[in-house]
């Protein structure tokens, strides 16, 4: 999928403002450090289309782009760590929690997880919510350039065992880095092939 255009319509913390037009959704949502804002970057080309920042937890609203005029990318504040108020975090949980639970324009979820790191239980209790509450997600595991092949196995092979305790069997996965480009054409081809399906 080529992406014609990427522009940014709306930044909210009400699912009920969110865009009312019937295009298809997919959201990004990992823990605060993922690097999901320069991923994002990275898919649409744009260099800040996303604000990236040096400080975790910048997305604190929910954020729709519309791309090439025909889907919605959303972009979802972190869950885990973030240097905000106990207070803030709770009100960006239940907004998040409305999104999943009551945006019938959402196709699929985009779940990161920074491939560096073992399995951290913030993520598999989040992945965990999502299955129960029939949320539809993939994993994309980000940063792959900064670790060594055998470890980016390792790493991915520990997630697949350790999901498969709970799951039927591990969610598709991709594998990106927004350095190098790495995983961005297999990312949209499967947007592409989800939009073709959903009609």
């Amino acid at each position: 999928m080529k992406i014609k255009s990427a522009e940014f319509v709306i930044s909210n913390s009400d699912v009920t403002k969110c865009p009312k037009d019937l295009l298809h959704e997919y959201a990004f949502i990992g823990r605060s450090n993922v690097g999901k804002s320069s991923l994002i970057n990275m898919l649409m080309q744009r260099k800040n289309l996303a604000k990236t920042s040096g400080r975790p937890g910048k997305t604190q609203l929910i954020n729709h782009f519309l791309i090439n005029k025909k889907w919605f990318l959303v972009d979802l504040p972190g869950y885990g760590y973030a240097k905000v108020s106990k207070s803030s975090k709770r009100v960006f949980q239940k907004f998040i929690t409305q999104y999943f639970e009551k945006r019938e324009q959402l196709v699929l979820a985009f779940v990161l997880i920074d491939c560096r790191h073992e399995p951290q239980k913030v993520d598999l209790e989040f992945m965990q919510w999502m299955g129960e509450n029939g949320v539809p997600f993939c994993v994309v595991f980000t940063k792959q350039d900064k670790v060594k092949p055998n470890a980016l196995l390792r790493n991915i092979e520990t997630y697949r065992e350790k999901m498969l305790e709970t799951w039927e069997e591990m969610p598709k996965y991709f594998v990106t880095s927004s350095s190098n480009n790495t995983g961005r054409e297999e990312l949209l081809k499967y947007i592409g092939e989800v939009n073709l399906e959903m009609g």
